[in-house]
């Protein structure tokens, strides 16, 4: 391991939560990492991944999500290498035409959820991968790069290590890097604030899902009352509900995520523009899986529209 990445347990953890403090002190939105686009640009962006048509070839994805219309695209899962639409084993070459196919539609990509980084081989591996995925995001003109956690403690200071010495080469490409309850280590608001506190960097936020919020406690912890945790740190969520016991293949407004009074306590957090792409939909054959998307879009456009 090369001596500039090195850093005791105690000095990253330390430093970065002095270094986390300064940073949650500044006002920061989306705005921030979209300055050069229009100021015109919507409050919401509103989208739908690429998950629920994980089965088929991204392109036909990125047609149903068009026809259900959408006018921004996560992507996610497909049938593809590692199942990712992006991922590290993606070449530039191929993350410029995945930009190209999303382009052809119309579409824009406000988020990319890439995988994993090799940090299990090392430091250096991962920074060099979490590189390669953010370059590959650049590639598909994407302004925000998903990040799952990581579960393993052993790893774990290395893994906000990685993404720590990487905010800066992402913010160059006028990006940000977010990482979203998915579990493990990062399950709740209070846990993801921890590793927002340990990168200490302003491009480094939270995605929140409340659907997850319920998935990973097994139904116990509401994620109104999660949702007041993470004030002044979202930038992104994932529109995913839950049903009792383990379903996050739920149709956004059919289970038992309280969506409006969710959206009111980030709101109050300073959660106030910025994409909200589904994740999940009621499975079903494809006709079937558009009219849900379809259903979803409604539900979430009339979501924003309330007042409060």
């Amino acid at each position: 391991m090369n001596s500039s990445y090195q850093l005791s347990r105690r000095g990253f953890v330390h430093g970065g939560l002095r270094v986390g403090a300064a940073a949650l002190a500044l006002p920061f939105t989306t705005a921030a990492l979209a300055a050069k686009e229009p100021r015109k640009k919507q409050r919401w962006q509103i989208g739908c991944y690429t998950r629920p048509w994980a089965k088929y070839d991204y392109r036909v994805a990125l047609d149903a999500i068009a026809e259900a219309g959408f006018k921004y695209a996560g992507l996610m899962t497909a049938k593809a290498k590692n199942n990712l639409v992006i991922s590290v084993a993606t070449t530039p070459e191929e993350a410029a035409e995945v930009g190209e196919e999303v382009k052809k539609r119309g579409l824009k990509v406000p988020s990319v959820y890439g995988g994993g980084i090799p940090v299990n081989q090392s430091l250096e591996a991962g920074i060099a991968g979490l590189k390669k995925l953010i370059d590959n995001c650049a590639a598909c003109k994407c302004k925000n790069l998903l990040m799952g956690g990581i579960g393993s403690k052993e790893l774990y200071e290395r893994y906000y290590k990685a993404i720590a010495e990487c905010c800066d080469y992402a913010a160059q490409k006028g990006m940000g890097i977010s990482v979203k309850p998915h579990g493990g280590l990062n399950s709740t608001g209070p846990q993801c604030r921890k590793t927002i506190e340990m990168v200490g960097q302003k491009n480094f936020r939270i995605w929140y899902d409340p659907g997850n919020i319920y998935y990973y406690s097994d139904g116990k912890l509401d994620p109104i009352a999660d949702a007041g945790t993470v004030d002044g740190l979202v930038v992104g969520m994932c529109i995913k509900d839950y049903k009792h016991p383990k379903n996050v293949a739920v149709t956004p407004g059919t289970g038992q995520v309280d969506f409006p009074k969710v959206m009111a306590r980030l709101k109050k957090g300073g959660f106030k523009r910025g994409a909200l792409v589904i994740e999940c939909l009621k499975p079903g054959e494809f006709k079937k899986t558009l009219a849900e998307a379809v259903k979803a879009r409604q539900f979430v456009e009339q979501l924003v529209a309330k007042k409060k």
